[in-house]
């Protein structure tokens, strides 16, 4: 005999298609393939997955409104092989460029944001810079610059203690220990930098010999010689300053051939 506990009653849910005529949004398949996953989920954030990998305006402070950008436009893509009289195919020499923009205001105020550097890290850089054992003979490191071997990287940061900002390259040749004097090759590019970039600049330089390839390193305040601010192209960073790295490395040493560089 039934009771009560057995007797129950389906309630219906609430009807979605009160509106009359309203379509019923398709369920879309699971995509079979991890890049049909990736497009799936760039088109549910907004955005066109044939797009992917086009060429695009660069835009942005750093980027194509600043300076250089028409050296870098001849500068980029550039093939670094070619053929001698003689047919033997002979490479530039390659050489590695590491950026770094660092925000500096204010300095002579309270920090903004963790994205602004104080006045304080700015200086520890410095010293870390020219820290005991990274010279040629284990010494300390010294600052250098345009015009003098000897510099005080003291006075170019209050220099530039209201700058908004700050350059720091790191240029590491892949053959840097036959360098003849780097110092030599660091004003060379940077007098190759003045030209596509069409003002003085204001740089310190350190070399450091501690690790396997010497490399420089290299601050530029963030001003021209007119005082106003100095943007640099964002393709003139990533490209151009090691293509004109390499053009004066390579015109010390010359072009490699494909047996040396297989050695």
């Amino acid at each position: 005999m039934a009771t009560d506990e057995d007797r129950f009653h389906i309630r219906p849910g609430r009807v979605r298609d009160r509106d009359g005529g309203r379509a019923v949004r398709a369920v879309r398949p699971r995509p079979k393939t991890f890049l049909a996953e990736v497009h799936q989920a760039i088109r549910r954030a907004g955005g066109d997955p044939n797009r992917l990998g086009s060429a695009r305006k660069g835009s942005g402070r750093f980027n194509a409104r600043g300076r250089g950008a028409a050296a870098a436009a001849g500068l980029k893509g550039r093939n670094a092989w070619s053929r001698d009289a003689n047919g033997v195919r002979t490479r530039a020499r390659r050489v590695t460029v590491k950026a770094r923009i660092v925000k500096l205001n204010p300095q002579r105020g309270a920090a903004r944001g963790r994205q602004f550097a104080c006045a304080k890290a700015v200086d520890a850089h410095l010293r870390y810079l020219e820290r005991d054992g990274v010279n040629r003979d284990g010494q300390k490191g010294q600052v250098y610059s345009a015009e003098r071997d000897v510099d005080d990287g003291r006075a170019f940061l209050d220099r530039g203690r209201d700058d908004r900002h700050q350059f720091r390259f790191i240029v590491s040749a892949e053959e840097g220990v036959e360098l003849t004097d780097l110092r030599e090759t660091t004003r060379d590019l940077m007098k190759a930098m003045e030209t596509d970039l069409g003002t003085k600049l204001d740089w310190i330089a350190v070399d450091h010999h501690n690790t396997g390839h010497p490399h420089i390193h290299i601050l530029l305040r963030g001003v021209m010689d007119d005082g106003r601010i100095l943007n640099i192209a964002g393709d003139y960073i990533a490209h151009g300053i090691r293509e004109r790295a390499s053009e004066i490395v390579t015109l010390e040493l010359g072009r490699q051939t494909e047996q040396e560089v297989s050695r």
